[in-house]
Parts: C-alpha cells; structure tokens; sequence
C-alpha cells in the first residue's frame, strides 16, 4: 500500500507448493531415466495428434529412420514416405484399425533410409480417446529389429535348406528323439527299410536294430548323450520290413538348443547292402576262382597221371603181346588189354563230362522251382527208396526258385539221394531229410542222411576230389562229388559238407535265388 507516494504496507499471500514441486522434479527425474533408458535401448517415442495431423519425434526415432531433425514435416505423411513401399499399404490399414479400435497397434515394417539401406522396425503404440470414444491421440514406440530379422530370415533360409536337403537326399536321413523315437524321416531311409513314415513314428530304432548291433550303438549314443562325443560314425544292420537285413553306415549327431542342452539326433543312414551283397559275391567268386584252380591242378595230374598209367599199361600189354607165343596167354593178354581199353574209355568219359560242366553251365541257367526239381527226382528214385525201405522229409518252400542248369541240378539231386541210399547205416532206417532257406538273394539248401557219416578229421580235404574214396562200397569210384562239386561252381554256387561217422552226413549247397 502506498501513501504520499510511499510503501507503508505490504500484502500477500502464502501457497504451499511443496507437492506440486516434489511431482514437477519426480516427472523431471522419470523423463530424464526414461530419456536414458530409451537411448540405451535405442527405442524411439512418437505421438501423433490424430485430428491435428501432427506427429512428434524424439532423437531417436530420427536415428531409427536415418534422416535429420529439420528434413522431418511432422505429419502423418512424413512417417509413410520413410516407409518401405512394400509395407506401407500395410502399415496405413494397421494404424486405420488402431484407430478404429479394430485391433491394438502392433506391427512390424521396414523402412527405407535415404542411402537406400533397408532396417526392420517393430511399433506399439496405445490409442486415447475422448468422452465419446473417439480417436484423438496414438503415443507409441519404435525400435530396430534388424539383427533379429536378419537372423530369423537365415534361421528359415537354413532351415528351408535343411529341409530341402532332407527330403530330397538319396541318402536316409532321420530326426531321432532323446527316447530313441523318429521325429521325422525322409523317403529314402522309408524305401531303404521298407517302412512308411507312419510306421516308423511308431517305432525306435532299437526296435529294428539288429541285435548283435544294439550294443555297440547304445554305447556310443549314451557317449553323445553324456557330452563325450558330439557325433559318431558306425556300420550296421537294421532289419527290413519284410524281414532281410539291411546293412547301413550311420553317422549320428548331436543337435542342442542355445542353451547348450540337447534336443535331439539328426541319424544320415547310408544303405550299403549292395556294396556288401559286391563284397560277399566277390569273396564267393575269389573262393570259387581257388577251388576252381585247385580243380584245375587236380585235374590236369588226373589226365597227366591216369591217362599215361594207361598208356604204359597198354604200351606193356603190346609189348608182352608181342613176345608170347602161346596162344593160351595172348588170349588172356589180348583180354587184358580189352579190359584197359575199357579202363581208358571210362576215364575219358569222366574227363569228358568234365570237361563240358566248366565250358557249358552258364550258357543254360534258368530260373526252376527248387521243390518240383526235387520231387521229380524222389518219384524217380522212389523204387530205390522203396527197396531200401528210405523214408524221405522235404521242407522246401513253394516260393523257392533257384538259377540252374537244370540238367545239372537234376544230376546234384541225384547223386545226394543215392549216396545217401548207398552209404546207408545197417543198424538203422535210412532217414532223408531235404530243406531250403533265403538268405540275401540266394538259396541254401541241407541234404541230410542218418548214414555212415565220413571221418572229416581224415577224408575233410578229399571229399570232393576226384576219384578219391572213403567207404569201402563195391560201387564207390570216387566221381560223383567231384562232378557234383563242379556242377554246383559252374553255377556260381558253393558246396559243404557237415558229417559225424556213424551219425549221418548232410550237404549245404547254396545257389543264386531265381525269380
């Protein structure tokens, strides 16, 4: 108050504005952590006034869309030209139907600077409203997504690759879970082994492993499992659907999650059983090949041998013929030398049939039905069977075809079925028992008696030799084995012999399966 131009009295008023102050430096210090925070996280914060048009930037969301503070207009149209021109029909429907109330603002986009580089942006954003309900405000946040992006598009190219690569791989290839289940298997491993994808879920590969393998996988496996091994490589056998073997090399690694715990096996299943079937036939054809050379030397000393005791006897013969003059004994040298001509001719014969079972097997190989063959031959022996009172026990498969000459497998029958009846025992009933099994595309058959047996330990290495004998039988020339043994090689078959004296014998012939 003033008097004569003077100050005299002062009035006021006192407010306390301790609250107001104390929420005015909280707001300061929440924007300040907040400014910090989104720096730190590089999100930027926008608001857009939707009746205004007018669309606020911080700092950063210049950063995130790489333009300068002054080239930004402030409205919604300067937002939709950094847009990615892919994206920005999108965009607009999605702030329509935040708007709208459709649906929050939730979205990803890209965004294109103006050197041209192209970055990922997620966007919140909360819609406000007035009393009616309608839309006057979106406060939202941006932040780069790009690195994350770019890592879940190579995640799905590598993952698209892998599968490509699985599906279309010639060889088997598997996901196997922790439990030993299949999680998934492409259709090579299903046409290796016979199984649709169905039947596989269905099962572990425990339960198609051939059991002298199991072992030997599990133990590596329980070494993957226990981090020792990140991955291991082994050969084995899984049995096929219809029942073969399936003879495979298995590479199994160790797949773990980011946290370095393991998730599951992915199995590459190599089929190998063509390169084993290669390996078997060569080692039958390398053995073959060496009993076929052993033939060879053997036969050549039979011709070198028998042919020039012949011929020495002859050449005695002419020579004695030739000095007797009592017709008494050149009738009996002259019948002497008839019986050496006989001798002679006979051994020829034998070199001769021979000699055409190693030149004239392959040109007549056909597929026969391993059961009618051997039934023909029973009914023709069947009076012999009879006579000697022979009982005779086929199990052979109906479905069993064997590649033969069939001259030749009739032959081999023969011979095993009188064999048996010649070398039967005296003390007791001839037993014949005749079986077959297949066995990776061949046919094993047994031929077995309840005869005299052969002492192996002494006869082993002479059974199928030529003109070699181990019974003392009147009929015995040691011939049929030998031509029976070459019969069954011509035919790329094998032979053995299993025999306890006084116990029986039985032949193991094994031929190549026919169709």
């Amino acid at each position: 108050e003033l008097v004569n131009g003077k100050c005299v009295r002062i009035c006021g008023t006192f407010q306390d504005i301790d609250t107001q102050k104390r929420v005015t430096q909280e707001h300061a210090i929440i924007s300040e952590r907040l400014e910090i925070a989104t720096q730190a996280a590089q999100v930027g914060i926008w608001d857009y006034d939707i009746v205004n048009n007018k669309l606020v930037w911080d700092d950063n969301m210049y950063r995130l869309y790489g333009i300068k503070k002054e080239d930004f207009t402030g409205v919604y149209e300067a937002w939709q030209a950094g847009v990615h021109p892919e994206d920005k029909e999108r965009g607009g429907q999605e702030i329509e139907m935040a708007i709208s109330g459709e649906k929050p603002f939730d979205t990803e986009f890209r965004v294109v600077w103006p050197n041209g580089e192209i970055r990922y942006i997620r966007a919140l954003a909360e819609t406000q409203r007035d009393k009616h309900g309608n839309a006057i405000k979106m406060v939202g946040t941006n932040w780069d997504i790009t690195e994350l992006k770019n890592a879940q598009l190579e995640l799905a190219r590598s993952e698209e690759s892998f599968t490509g690569t699985f599906d279309q791989s010639a060889v088997g290839m598997a996901l196997v879970g922790l439990n030993g289940r299949w999680k998934k298997v492409n259709d090579s491993l299903c046409k290796s082994i016979g199984y649709t994808r169905t039947e596989l879920m269905k099962l572990t590969f425990q339960d198609i492993t051939h059991p002298d393998d199991l072992n030997k996988d599990l133990d590596l496996l329980h070494e993957v499992i226990e981090d020792k091994r990140d991955s291991y490589q082994i050969e084995k056998r899984y049995y096929h659907k219809e029942g073969h073997l399936v003879h495979v090399i298995l590479t199994v690694t160790a797949v773990k999650d980011i946290h370095g715990k393991l998730t599951h096996f992915i199995s590459q299943i190599m089929d190998i059983s063509s390169r084993i079937a290669a390996e078997k036939r060569l080692k039958t054809l390398v053995n073959v090949t060496k009993d076929q050379n052993d033939s060879l030397l053997n036969f050549a000393h039979i011709v070198s041998h028998n042919l020039r005791s012949h011929a020495t006897n002859m050449s005695m013969l002419t020579t004695f013929l030739d000095g007797e003059t009592d017709p008494s004994e050149q009738k009996n040298i002259i019948q002497m030398m008839k019986n050496a001509s006989e001798s002679l001719n006979e051994t020829v014969q034998h070199l001769n049939e021979v000699v055409q079972v190693k030149t004239g097997a392959l040109e007549k190989m056909t597929s026969v039905s391993l059961l009618s063959a051997v039934l023909a031959v029973e009914k023709n022996v069947n009076a012999l069977l009879k006579a000697n009172n022979t009982s005779c026990h086929i199990k052979i498969a109906r479905s069993h075809f064997v590649n033969v000459v069939p001259a030749y497998l009739d032959s081999i029958i023969l011979n095993l079925f009188t064999n048996a009846i010649k070398y039967r025992s005296p003390d007791r009933t001839p037993m014949i028992t005749i079986t077959s099994a297949k066995r990776n595309g061949r046919i094993i058959i047994r031929f077995g008696d309840n005869g005299q047996g052969i002492d192996l330990d002494r006869h082993r290495n002479k059974i199928f030799g030529m003109y070699k004998t181990f019974h003392s039988h009147k009929d015995s020339k040691g011939i049929g084995l030998f031509i029976t043994k070459n019969q069954i090689e011509a035919m790329s078959g094998t032979i053995s012999v299993e025999s306890k004296v006084d116990v029986g014998t039985t032949f193991i012939i094994t031929l190549n399966e026919g169709y």
